[in-house]
């Protein structure tokens, strides 16, 4: 065969393959158009009527309307600043009036992204592409997905004019602060009509759709202004206005709305829940999907949360003879948390919303102090054998640090009572005791314990970590306690049960998990000890407020007075508490003299479990088959001697195997 007829041959094989090739191509195309296809959302007539999504909404666990968000009020093109519409093109799509739908180069990239980028999906791109999203309720991000919009952005170009496209969009993004649509916009944050705009007000406001939580200029001023800047460059860079318009505008500094209560939920809890189900499902699903959050919040025990920080914190600035400056006061906070579910119930982030919405039950990481030592008790029963009936000597410790000064914690009465059980260490809070303990475990497994029981915050490997040197929030000090409560089982915490889209179809339904996590027994054990600190130790101010119901828990004081927490539980609820300035200062009575968690935080908890459950049924812990209770001598950890007198007795629990009389660290 010559050369020339071999060359025609691979030619035709080449020209049938790629037909081939071609034709398969086209058929899987039009399959993959027909499968994504089949669900597409109809296109509203006219598209004015997308702005009709309906609004986000949040219920109690009793199903009562918390908040509503998403009002709007839609205006005409006619109707708004220039500026803004320059604006909002200029940062957002400064193409939109030359592209059909889509920019060709972005899209190809954000396809990419989404294909082959495991775990990131690129965002829409135009105008148009953005406004197909919103039309999407799976809120699945996914390569269909991504497909589908660029279809939808399609269908809308070719069936509607470009000022009907940018109506529609203008009057439907979310602003933040309660605020969607422009015009609601406009009077949220500047208490005018969205055609009275300027330019430095009409930039700031379209800078905000990007991230309208992060930009709230309502609590992040500087970081607003910053993006305001941006957008006025970037109009300067289309051509929408001169460099001097734009160094003129970043000159001036708004002055905004302070009147508008609704850019602001009012809620501690709510604001800790929107920003679950921000990270969840972002900013666009919670601000404009429609949705319905179901949460865990009971109305009943936040009306009581929120009273008793608020009495607790007026006895604790009457204890401390504060007067004058509002915002130079202690601050508190309280979560507490089913502690069969892990359901929030209740959450207070200080005594008033609207004086600081900094959310410290959430957010505020403070050292917890002696609220700590159940991880280390638990530790050293489980690791080094030792039981609530064995005998240590609280003495002077001085215990060596590699590259560090040798640590030599004190009590906070400054003085040392000799041998006595843990239990009794436990009760009275005796921290040389502690620092013993934790030198012969060492503080690694302390701290596995913490997180074992859901402490997620980042903790350090050193001995102090006994005394609770590193810093956690209430959240999840209340969330840890449960599971002593639940003798070794854990339940995350979570805020919302069910989340529904816009036509009632379930996109999230919480499944109660259980996982043990600690040994019933020794759990058990470490309970006993904590009711003892209700009972006689010192969180016994508790049972002076009339408190009686079956409970556990645990004082916290930093040795410096600038955090003070109970942390307690029943059966049923754990719930923390903290007291504190903000910026950490000592906790001092009128005398100079350091005030405590007993003091402080303990009058908060019972006053608010008191009332919290008022309607439950009385229920004790269960105690675990393998538990026998022994009498002994505090001092000696032995059977109290007949006929000795001038002794102090305290109930044990043992486990099956565990012997009287040992004696461990002298």
């Amino acid at each position: 065969m010559s050369l020339f007829l071999r060359m025609a041959e691979l030619y035709r094989f080449l020209l049938y393959a790629g037909l081939t090739l071609a034709s398969t191509g086209a058929v899987l195309f039009m399959v993959l158009i027909f499968y994504v296809t089949e669900d597409l959302p109809r296109l509203p007539s006219p598209l004015s009527r997308i702005i009709e999504t309906p609004q986000t909404q949040f219920f109690a666990s009793n199903g009562q309307m918390l908040i509503s968000l998403g009002e709007r009020k839609t205006v005409p093109l006619s109707m708004v600043s220039p500026d803004f519409i320059n604006a909002i093109l200029a940062i957002e799509d400064h193409r939109f009036f030359e592209h059909h739908g889509i920019n060709k180069l972005r899209t190809i990239k954000g396809l990419y992204i989404t294909l082959f980028k495991p775990g990131k999906v690129q965002g829409a791109s135009t105008i148009t592409q953005q406004l197909a999203k919103n039309l999407f309720f799976s809120f699945e991000q996914t390569y269909t997905r991504k497909f589908k919009e660029l279809l939808v952005a399609f269908q809308i170009e070719s069936s509607n004019t470009k000022p009907e496209i940018l109506h529609a969009y203008i009057n439907q993004i979310h602003f933040g602060a309660g605020a969607q649509g422009i015009e609601k916009a406009a009077r949220t944050f500047f208490d005018k009509s969205a055609l009275e705009l300027t330019l430095s007000e009409a930039a700031l406001l379209a800078g905000l759709p990007k991230s309208p939580t992060n930009y709230n200029p309502f609590r992040y001023y500087d970081r607003a202004i910053k993006r305001r800047d941006l957008v006025l460059n970037r109009m300067f860079q289309t051509g929408f206005i001169t460099e001097l318009e734009a160094e003129q505008a970043k000159l001036i500094r708004p002055v905004f709305n302070r009147k508008k209560t609704d850019s602001r939920t009012g809620s501690y809890f709510l604001d800790a829940l929107i920003s679950d189900l921000v990270t969840k499902y972002g900013e666009d699903v919670v601000y404009h999907g429609g949705i319905k959050v179901y949460s865990t919040l009971d109305p009943r025990l936040q009306t009581f949360a929120n009273r008793s920080v608020s009495n607790g914190l007026d006895r604790l600035y009457d204890l401390m003879g504060l007067t004058g400056d509002e915002n130079d006061r202690p601050q508190a906070a309280l979560v507490a948390v089913d502690a069969g579910s892990g359901a929030v119930k209740a959450m207070v982030g200080g005594k008033d919303y609207y004086l600081s919405e900094f959310n410290r039950a959430y957010k505020g990481l403070r050292q917890p102090g002696s609220g700590f030592k159940p991880f280390l008790y638990y530790a050293a029963f489980q690791n080094l054998g030792l039981n609530p009936a064995t005998v240590m000597t609280d003495r002077p410790v001085m215990i060596p640090v590699n590259g560090a000064p040798d640590w030599a914690p004190d009590n906070f009465g400054k003085t040392f009572s000799g041998s006595m059980i843990l239990k009794e260490a436990m009760t009275q809070s005796v921290n040389t005791i502690s620092a013993q303990l934790v030198e012969q475990t060492g503080p690694d497994a302390v701290n596995a314990v913490a997180k074992a029981c859901g402490i997620t915050s980042p903790l350090r490997d050193v001995f102090s970590i006994a005394l609770g040197t590193s810093g956690v929030t209430p959240f999840e000090m209340a969330s840890a306690y449960t599971v002593f409560s639940t003798l070794g089982v854990r339940h995350d915490p979570f805020l919302f049960w069910r989340v529904e889209d816009a036509f009632g179809r379930i996109l999230f339904e919480q499944i109660i998990q259980k996982k043990r996590v600690l040994d019933s027994s020794t759990a058990y054990q470490v309970v006993d000890m904590m009711k003892s600190v209700i009972d006689t130790g010192s969180g016994k101010v508790i049972r002076r407020m009339g408190f009686e119901r079956p409970a556990a828990g645990k004082t916290g004081t930093t040795n410096s007075y600038n955090d003070a927490w109970f942390i307690g539980f029943t059966p049923t609820l754990s719930t923390s508490v903290w007291t504190g300035f903000d910026k950490k200062k000592k906790l001092v009575d009128r005398n100079g003299i350091g005030i405590t968690g007993g003091k402080s935080a303990a009058p908060i908890w019972a006053d608010f479990m008191s009332n919290a459950l008022k309607s439950e049924p009385e229920r004790d812990f269960p105690i675990p088959d393998d538990i026998r209770f022994e009498t002994v001598d505090i001092t000696t950890g032995c059977a109290p001697e007949e006929g000795k007198a001038d002794i102090v007795v305290m109930k044990t629990a043992l486990r099956a195997g565990q012997t009287l009389c040992r004696e461990e660290g002298r």
